[in-house]
């Protein structure tokens, strides 16, 4: 929740301008402008962000203002703004709340001698990157755009898609401090209106003072999950194609500014292995695509602990599967292997992330191949060990959200810790737990994961 400046704005000029000179820090940021200018023999000045203005708008503004007299200035600044502002978004502004806002949002704000008002322009313009297609969300085919950090822009790509007068896209702001602008998005003859309210309400009763992380914040401001359970309550994209898809199919989206991605409201486990190849092919295919995901899923939990409690139970083993059980001789044990490599992958994940671009497939290169098999032959791994954590590393990039990879990966341990201390016991107790976390984890909808209705 935002608190609000209620002081209204008087008649008396000079008491507006002595107001927003306490206020703003007039002469001491170098990029907050006060411009004192003459229109129509009345003093009037203007506030407004270097930076943020458009030049050659504000060029034909002050060529406007200049030009009026005396005789056609009006008595009421509504009139004054549809007379002499040659501009489209235009508003007329009555309390410093407002006006405050508007300023240090970028919008130019006009006070006139005589008016008990202040004109707001929006001639502000962002700083933003193209809208090209995001890194990690990538599709074989369709469009190649993504969501960037300017809000404006986002919701445009989205009315691109959607041209219904049932979209609405409703403006708030949070955070005391910071006040960033949030859009709520959802289609008026499709969405539940119990959930819609519901997001309003968290949001509007929010008491943060800023949005230091944009929309991991306002994420986890909005609904308190509980910290032991890994699996993500939102889920988000950065391509407006697949939002668009989801609001078409009666979800919430919740854009935030500053963030080049969209969150999705409500979600399930099968929203969030899906992704925008799915409905890009024909219907086999992506039935196909999705399936094997799914398969997949499963194999990057089940694959190292089932074949872990297999190994601690040897005579379980089929004959035709007698090849699968190691043969070398174990300097560490299986457990520890698992665990150690599940380490190192990360490791390698966050050197890749922070290694030069031109440097960073050559040392993946080298670090797979290179380590992979000296730590066969020193001894400290197992190759059948190397083969199953490479399989289970690759196939969590076929998740396309990383916060259920990392989800998944927690399950993974669990159920190795309690395979090798439980034996079979502590399998079936993993495969309860994952079962609960799924069960209980609820979402802002009032549904679990497996889409249950929870009281």
């Amino acid at each position: 929740m935002v608190i609000k400046n209620t002081k209204k704005i008087s008649d008396s000029f000079m008491e507006n301008i002595s107001y927003m000179d306490r206020t703003l820090p007039v002469g001491k940021s170098f990029d907050l402008i006060k411009r004192t200018i003459e229109i129509g023999e009345r003093k009037a000045v203007l506030y407004f962000i270097d930076g943020f203005v458009k030049d050659e708008a504000m060029l034909k503004l002050m060529d406007s203002f200049m030009g009026v007299t005396k005789e056609a200035m009006p008595k009421e600044a509504e009139m004054f703004s549809q007379r002499h502002v040659p501009y489209i978004e235009v508003d007329v502004l009555k309390d410093f709340d407002q006006v405050l806002r508007n300023v240090l949002s970028g919008v130019t704000c006009l006070f006139i001698e005589g008016y008990a008002a202040c004109i707001a322009i929006d001639t502000r313009t962002y700083p933003a990157r193209s809208v090209e297609e995001p890194d990690k969300d990538k599709s074989l085919r369709g469009s190649r755009d993504g969501f960037v950090e300017t809000i404006v822009f986002n919701t445009a790509l989205m009315r691109r898609r959607i041209r219904d007068e049932h979209l609405i896209m409703e403006m708030t702001e949070a955070g005391q401090t910071s006040r960033t602008d949030i859009v709520i998005c959802y289609m008026s003859d499709r969405v539940d209106k119990e959930l819609l309210a519901n997001v309003k309400s968290r949001i509007e009763s929010l008491h943060i003072d800023d949005l230091k992380m944009n929309q991991q914040t306002l994420a986890e401001a909005m609904f308190k999950r509980k910290w032991f359970n890994p699996f993500p309550k939102f889920k988000f994209t950065e391509r407006p194609d697949t939002a668009v898809a989801c609001l078409l199919e009666g979800k919430v989206i919740i854009l935030v500014d500053n963030s080049p991605s969209a969150m999705i409201l409500p979600t399930s486990i099968l929203d969030m292995i899906e992704e925008a190849n799915d409905y890009y092919f024909p219907t086999v295919t992506g039935m196909y695509l999705k399936v094997s995901r799914a398969i997949i899923t499963i194999l990057t939990v089940f694959m190292t602990p089932v074949y872990l409690l297999f190994m601690m139970n040897p005579s379980w083993i089929p004959s035709m599967f007698e090849f699968t059980a190691v043969r070398d001789v174990i300097n560490v044990p299986l457990v520890l292997q698992f665990l150690i490599l599940e380490l190192c992958i990360d490791g390698l994940r966050l050197a890749a992330l922070n290694t030069p671009s031109m440097l960073s497939t050559p040392l993946s290169v080298i670090a797979g191949l290179v380590l992979g098999e000296f730590a066969v032959q020193s001894g400290w791994f197992n190759s059948e060990v190397m083969l199953y954590m490479a399989f289970v590393a690759v196939a969590n990039y076929t998740q396309p959200n990383f916060e259920m990879g990392y989800a998944l990966k927690f399950m993974r341990l669990i159920l190795l810790v309690l395979t090798a201390v439980l034996d079979w016991i502590g399998f079936l107790l993993g495969c309860l737990f994952i079962l609960c976390f799924l069960i209980f984890n609820k979402t802002l909808s009032g549904r679990n994961y497996l889409n249950i209705k929870l009281n």
